[in-house]
């Protein structure tokens, strides 16, 4: 072999070896570019021009979600629901708080304590209506939160859904809440069950059984069996 088909061999050689080495440097050059580039800027590197294009923004980290309004409003110094009642304790009768216009309400001491009535809302509603409506007012797929229902009816319009039922027809479903008028176990403590939900709507009242409680009151022992018995 003469030495200029060596020196052309050795020529070829270290041209492939070139070239191949600068095939490996492009293609991990495009494996580390950032995803940002390969993305929306995928078409200007193609064109030559990716270095024009902005860097994209990224989202703001921890960007503060909308605030919802709350349940419970005051104005004039009264605690008012978003229907407009005043649901501020304002004396007791029966053992059970009442507002200045004689609806049943709710009352939480500074300490956390519930009084008896709401505490005893809790009590009825797990037994006899949270099969349907969900655990602590919560609702489920076929029947709605009351915590939120107590919210837009007035007490009036909960007890006449209560004793007398309600029926909703649509498209979509058929359904039948039943009577509880007559039911003791339900209707001795509507007011019970209903002040319970408005501090479970309120959200002064968190979920599961309340931490403290008062004790039962000699008049609602007596209320209470007046209409268990009577």
């Amino acid at each position: 072999m003469t030495s200029k088909t060596t020196a052309s061999l050795m020529a070829i050689c270290i041209a492939c070896a070139t070239a191949a080495v600068g095939q490996t440097a492009i293609a991990q050059t495009t494996s580390e570019q950032p995803p940002a580039q390969a993305g929306a800027g995928a078409a200007a590197a193609v064109s030559g021009d990716a270095q024009q294009q902005p860097a994209e923004t990224a989202p703001a980290a921890d960007a503060p979600a909308a605030e919802e309004a709350p349940a419970v409003q005051e104005a004039g110094g009264k605690l008012v629901l978003p229907n407009g009642q005043d649901i501020t304790p304002d004396h007791m009768e029966n053992g059970r708080w009442y507002t200045a216009e004689d609806i049943p309400t709710f009352k939480i001491a500074e300490d956390g304590t519930l009084d008896y009535a709401a505490f005893s809302g809790y009590r009825r509603y797990s037994a006899e209506c949270h099969v349907c409506h969900g655990p602590d007012g919560e609702g489920s797929t076929y029947a709605p939160a009351l915590k939120n229902s107590v919210l837009k009816l007035d007490y009036y319009e909960f007890q006449e859904i209560v004793a007398s039922g309600k029926q909703e027809v649509n498209t979509a479903a058929n359904l039948v809440m039943p009577a509880f008028g007559t039911n003791k176990n339900v209707w001795c403590y509507v007011d019970d069950i209903y002040v319970y939900l408005l501090a479970r709507g309120a959200g002064d009242l968190p979920r599961g059984r309340p931490a403290k409680k008062e004790s039962k009151s000699d008049d609602f022992a007596a209320q209470e069996d007046s209409c268990m018995n009577g």
